[in-house]
């Protein structure tokens, strides 16, 4: 059993502040949680939401529809009033209305406490009653959120929560509710995760020209710099970022940066850099739709090129796409292995679906694990930085230690030295290149979702996850043979494992969240895929499940 509440109103009104109530309080409840977020880039007016799935079983994607519907303006009831399903309930702010279950929320919020900011706390209680649950386990978030406020703050909270409960009391019965776990959840979006991720990991430096998606996880870092000894700095554009990570990877550094398409745009002749000096430079991208500044609060998974062949010249690189926050937190700390034993840059590619997704989890390990930098400690006599080896890994050492270390952005010898014959190019050429062959035999294989033999196989990667995995189960709910084949690891791929899975003859169908297939092109470049069909969605906001299920049997 699963339940779908929407909170929506206009940017400053406090949907988000409702929604991370009601998010963290079902968690503590015990049940599975699965949030998303769908806003606009104005700062205050237009239309936002913020959807709370809440079920006893882990739920993977958004719903269509709502249950509930939290109207805090005239233009939230009138847009997503329709899209309320058969028998589900409206709270609306405002007067007695036809339909609605109405509060007044401000005026509400003032009688009861003398200040109409505790008109969310009113909200929360109301849903929390209109659902049949009790509003003592958000109290009880309330005293803890605000323990730092004093006794008063507590008192006014939790009067304006009981408020809102005793407001809807006796009103229509609402649907049927998920009955609560047997101990709290932990709740995390995906920015968190891979930000908490990075700061176990051992990352020292952070740097960052803010840009939505990806904004939130640079927050976090600066929240968190002092407990991890962290220096986190905003860059005064994207070039600085990039170099000043490039600069500490040098220095042998643990180092990241995070951008969105118009930043990576300009990042990419420092990721060259990286490539040529052979430097572990981490990059956080976070997609989002259209060209230029596009639509930046929406999302969309139209980077996928780009962020392979961004940056002039050849030169190895390995890219990560999560599909859930468990594999945010996961393929963070994966992408940083990876850059730091192959001395290549590697990218996690994200969007904003993923990056403001709440899911319940068990409890991600905070504990500082660092990673190995894979750095030679005693170097012998006649150290070379970029000696020629089977694997193209040379040793790499510290500058300023034992070793003398020579790099350059010019191509180079064996010694770090400019090099302009070509016979030095070709052979360091073919020694970075070489590096493909460990990252391909590495690689994350994808994960198969059904069975082998079904007759019909989605092909998803990154955020398309979730949705994915529930279009598959509907599907089969109504006697379809059909699985999902999810990749989480995007390049390099081993074609050859994947040919006798995506060659057999079945119905293969390449869900993507850009027009193009981008990675269905990837695929047949690689002679993985042959015939396929696309299913795609460019509209700036996510897929749900319905809507693929629904789509696949058109």
């Amino acid at each position: 059993m699963d339940l779908t509440i929407r909170v929506a109103g206009e940017a400053g009104q406090g949907v988000a502040t409702i929604g991370r109530l009601l998010v963290q309080t079902f968690g503590r409840m015990g049940l599975e949680v699965l949030a998303t977020r769908s806003y606009m880039s104005r700062i205050r007016g237009g239309l936002n939401w913020t959807d709370i799935r809440i079920a006893e079983e882990p739920v993977f994607g958004p719903a269509r529809q709502a249950d509930v519907l939290v109207a805090l303006t005239d233009l939230a009831k009138e847009i997503l009033g329709p899209e309320l399903k058969t028998g589900g309930l409206l709270l609306y702010n405002g007067p007695a209305n036809a339909g609605c279950i109405s509060i007044d929320l401000e005026a509400t919020a003032k009688q009861t406490s003398g200040d109409a900011l505790y008109a969310n706390t009113v909200a929360a209680g109301a849903v929390l009653a209109l659902l049949g649950y009790d509003s003592k386990p958000l109290e009880a978030l309330l005293e803890a959120q605000f323990a730092k406020k004093g006794a008063q703050v507590i008192s006014a909270n939790a009067a304006c929560a009981r408020k809102g409960a005793e407001l809807v009391a006796g009103q229509s019965a609402g649907p049927a509710a998920p009955r609560p776990g047997h101990g709290p959840k932990e709740v995390y979006d995906g920015a968190t995760a891979i930000a908490l991720s990075a700061a176990v990991s051992g990352v020292k430096f952070a740097t960052a020209y803010p840009m939505t998606p990806s904004t939130p996880t640079f927050t976090w870092l600066a929240g968190a710099a002092e407990q991890y000894g962290m220096v986190v700095e905003q860059a005064e554009d994207e070039i600085a970022a990039v170099n000043m990570v490039c600069g500490a990877t040098y220095a042998g550094v643990p180092a990241m940066t995070m951008t969105s398409g118009g930043g990576f745009a300009l990042m990419v002749e420092g990721l060259s850099l990286a490539g040529m000096m052979e430097l572990p430079v981490f990059i956080v991208l976070g997609q989002r739709p259209g060209p230029a500044t596009g639509l930046p609060t929406r999302t969309a998974q139209q980077d996928l090129l780009f962020c392979l062949h961004g940056g002039h010249g050849e030169f190895p690189r390995a890219v990560f796409a999560p599909g859930t926050v468990r594999q945010c937190y996961d393929l963070t700390r994966r992408s940083l292995e990876t850059a730091h034993q192959y001395q290549t840059p590697v990218l996690l590619l994200t969007d904003q679906f993923l990056q403001d997704m709440e899911q319940s989890l068990d409890r991600l390990d905070p504990t500082p694990r660092p990673i190995d930098r894979h750095i030679l400690r005693d170097p012998a006599p006649g150290y070379l930085r970029y000696a020629l080896t089977e694997s193209g890994v040379s040793p790499r050492a510290i500058p300023g230690g034992p070793a003398f270390v020579v790099c350059d952005s010019d191509e180079h010898g064996c010694d770090g030295h400019i090099a302009e014959d070509l016979d030095s190019h070709i052979e360091q050429q073919n020694k970075r290149m070489r590096k493909l062959d460990g990252l391909r035999a590495d690689a994350l294989g994808p994960e198969l979702y059904g069975g082998q033999e079904a007759e019909t196989l989605l092909v998803a990667w990154g955020s398309t996850y979730g949705p994915a995995r529930e279009a598959v189960d509907l599907l089969r709910g109504s006697g379809g043979s059909v699985a999902l084949l999810h990749f989480s690891q995007v390049w390099p791929l081993r074609a050859e494992a994947l040919k006798p899975v995506l060659s057999r003859p079945r119905r293969v169908v390449c869900v993507e969240a850009n027009q193009t297939g981008q990675f269905a092109t990837l695929l047949r470049s690689v002679g993985a895929l042959g015939e396929g069909e696309l299913l795609t969605n460019y509209s700036g906001l996510p897929f749900s499940g319905v809507e693929i299920a629904e789509r696949m049997a058109r």
